[in-house]
């Protein structure tokens, strides 16, 4: 398949504008086979992996044919988790930048219903949310679909495996039978096909081939005597590997909670990712992990999903994968953009039959390894080489990145180079500062001013 570039496609001038300047210049392979279908009208099934570009897909078809003049909500695009909810809503802002008065609105729960349903006061142009809150707005007469266009089922897999399918059932009686349905799915089961048939017509079908994501991946197995030795196994692993950054895979929200505690009362900083977190402290703690001051996560399949974490030095996965697609997902996500990577499979007593399974489905047999020797768990945890501050203000305050660095490197301030990522929200900034300078760094910005006021900082202390 020959990528096509933007140029090419029948998109308003705002937005090849705003590609151009963006740098977006050449399709991805999801972007090149679905985005002809999306602007011609057609429902589209497309199959493809996080990361694939398939958010600019259907956020230029929903920006294309948006009529900005009429204040309601034409798209609805569903997502199975909060994060990627958040990062989707992001993106279309951006791809639609150039276009003015674009509202896009973010409708998830762990967010107070009533700030909700004031801003649906005036109806957004785009909703994007989960579907549990969607479905609360739109049963109590708060969100109004009548004039919908376009409905968007993103990872459309990872929302049926999460319990979503009445909720998406109740949500398709609200919305007008003619309109563009386009569904996005890393995998295909028949669960999915069975949702295709019943709220698509016609639909245009694309498979993107996945790419050997797993070249730059060094995998280890290892077989555990008894379910007692998981534990210190997933202790000698990081002591001996010393990853910066670890993502570790659990089944169940106890076990991520359990986990993470061992490991803190082993000196390590780690913190369990799961779905009985506030939205407040999932923001902190993936804002903790991606600047590299938390060195472990631990979280459930459904709670990582559609994370942007890049730079992921290790995957563990502390139970084997239930099916090679989940499998190949968790690795996935180290080893990227040409750099090594490393993943790690613990293999229980009462698994063999998983690890049968999915030795039939990868079609290469595994030899588990010794575990590194016991003598490594006399060595002490090793600590983060970054912290991170939260300033309590963000995009509402007109806060900029470049606002954040000025006032830690001005006069008397720290060495730009210890300054890390600076992440801005709408009301938080968040910022990654050397653990070596972060006393220093919170001085400066308590003491100071950001962009003439002064605004609380803390220092988020690892756990």
């Amino acid at each position: 398949m020959n990528d096509t570039r933007f140029s090419t496609l029948k998109l308003q001038a705002a937005l090849q504008s705003n590609l151009f300047s963006l740098g977006y210049q050449q399709t991805t392979p999801v972007q090149a086979l679905s985005l002809p279908a999306i602007l011609a009208g057609r429902d589209v099934i497309a199959q493809a992996n996080t990361g694939s570009g398939k958010t600019a897909a259907f956020g230029l078809g929903l920006l294309q044919q948006l009529d900005v003049t009429r204040f309601e909500t034409q798209a609805l695009v569903l997502c199975p988790t909060r994060e990627l909810a958040d990062q989707v809503a992001k993106e279309i802002r951006r791809l639609g930048r150039a276009i003015a008065n674009i509202k896009v609105l973010t409708l998830c729960g762990g967010v107070p219903l009533y700030t909700q349903i004031n801003s649906l006061a005036r109806a957004p142009h785009i909703a994007v949310g989960t579907p549990g809150r969607v479905e609360e707005l739109l049963r109590k007469g708060h969100l109004r679909l009548e004039q919908l266009q376009t409905l968007v089922l993103d990872e459309a897999d990872r929302m049926l495996d999460m319990g979503f399918q009445d909720a998406l059932d109740a949500i398709i009686g609200f919305v007008p039978a003619r309109r563009q349905t386009l569904l996005f799915s890393a995998t295909y089961p028949e669960q999915i096909e069975a949702v295709a048939n019943r709220v698509m017509i016609d639909p245009v079908r694309v498979a993107v081939p996945s790419d050997d994501d797993t070249r730059d991946i060094k995998e280890h197995y290892y077989q555990l005597e008894d379910a007692d030795q998981r534990l210190t196994a997933l202790k000698s692993l990081l002591l001996s590997y010393r990853p910066e950054s670890a993502l570790v895979f659990c089944n169940t929200k106890i076990m991520t909670r359990e986990v993470a505690n061992e490991l803190c009362e082993a000196g390590f900083s780690a913190m369990a990712l799961h779905g009985d977190l506030d939205q407040r402290i999932r923001d902190q703690t993936l804002e903790r992990f991606a600047n590299r001051s938390v060195s472990i996560l631990v979280a459930t399949d459904v709670a990582a999903r559609g994370l942007d974490i890049s730079d992921l030095d290790a995957v563990i996965n502390y139970f084997v994968a239930h099916d090679s697609e989940v499998h190949f997902h968790r690795i996935g996500r180290t080893g990227r953009a040409g750099k090594k990577g490393l993943a790690f499979t613990l293999i229980g007593p009462r698994e063999r039959h998983k690890l049968t399974r999915l030795e039939q489905e990868l079609d290469y047999r595994v030899s588990p390894q010794a575990l590194p020797p016991l003598e490594v768990l006399n060595e002490p945890a090793y600590q983060p080489q970054m912290e991170t501050l939260q300033i309590d203000a963000g995009k509402k305050q007109k806060i900029r990145a470049g606002d954040v660095l000025g006032a830690l490197t001005g006069e008397q301030g720290i060495d730009g180079k210890t300054v890390g990522k600076i992440s801005v929200g709408d009301k938080v900034t968040y910022v990654a500062v050397a653990s070596t300078e972060v006393r220093a760094a919170l001085k400066k910005l308590n003491d100071g001013k950001l962009k003439g006021r002064s605004y609380r900082v803390r220092w988020l202390r690892r756990q």
